[in-house]
């Protein structure tokens, strides 16, 4: 399994707090099948983004592995992207700064308790920056849990999808599991990921929503959001072209898309 958003750097935002817990977390998330891991710390008003600085971090984690642990595990850099104006503004001057491992592909969180105004108009703007936006447990955002209607015409228009793996089984309540789910059974998931942040509160765990993905919809649709899709954005490749097979009520819902859906989709 692959995770793409894993707050792993020691003492920057308010995952891991010393060198230890992030070496207890790649053992962790080592012993629950994570080959994987993409460092994603905070970029927003409270936590400052450096990458020269991040990746200073990493490489101090990797040096301090077991050697057994690091024969294991594969980890790379990108960041938790917070949608202010200061940011998206940088992102399109500065792509790489961002990205998963230097690729098209960007994390972006919401706030937990409302959507930002002209969000449509921002995710535009990323793509035509040449950027690819993931968006970061939707089903926990308390706005799109009422409206998830938003969601979906996000994804029509291309937007990627992260769930929380811990969304799937339950830890984060009723109804981010509840929405969890139906975002999957739609195929609008395209990733799931641990959002780790501590061995104990928010553990790197996957594995039991990998296999309830799999007893529920099959090992191809678990293989999917769990290694597939994000080796794919850990490599900078396209995602497999099931990826964004999403289930429409209207089979003319296409015919009005955005002209920019055509233009960016995936292939």
């Amino acid at each position: 399994m692959i995770d793409i958003h894993h707050h792993l750097l020691p003492g920057i935002d308010d995952g891991s707090r010393d060198i230890a817990i992030s070496v207890a977390m790649v053992q962790m998330a080592v012993d629950e099948g994570i080959t994987h891991i993409v460092a994603t710390p905070h970029a927003n008003h409270a936590y400052s983004y450096d990458r020269a600085r991040n990746q200073a971090l990493l490489d101090e984690v990797r040096a301090a592995l077991p050697a057994a642990t690091a024969e294991r595990i594969t980890l790379g850099l990108g960041c938790d992207f917070h949608l202010n104006f200061e940011n998206v503004e940088d992102a399109q001057k500065n792509r790489d700064r961002y990205t998963i491992n230097g690729t098209e592909y960007l994390l972006i969180e919401l706030p937990d308790f409302n959507i930002p105004t002209r969000i449509e108009e921002v995710l535009y703007n990323l793509r035509v920056a040449g950027l690819t936006p993931i968006l970061t447990h939707p089903e926990r955002n308390q706005t799109l849990q009422r409206t998830p209607e938003r969601l979906q015409e996000w994804i029509a228009s291309g937007l990627l999808v992260q769930v929380t793996a811990g969304s799937v089984t339950g830890t984060f309540g009723s109804k981010a599991k509840d929405m969890a789910w139906s975002l999957l059974r739609s195929g609008s998931v395209h990733f799931l990921a641990t959002d780790a942040h501590d061995t104990l509160r928010r553990p790197p765990k996957m594995l039991e929503a990998w296999q309830q993905v799999e007893k529920r919809m099959g090992k191809a649709v678990a293989d999917q959001v769990c290694v597939n899709n994000p080796l794919s954005v850990f490599e900078g490749r396209p995602l497999p072209p099931s990826a964004m097979v999403v289930e429409r009520n209207d089979a003319s819902a296409d015919v009005g898309s955005p002209f920019w859906r055509r233009l960016f989709r995936h292939s």
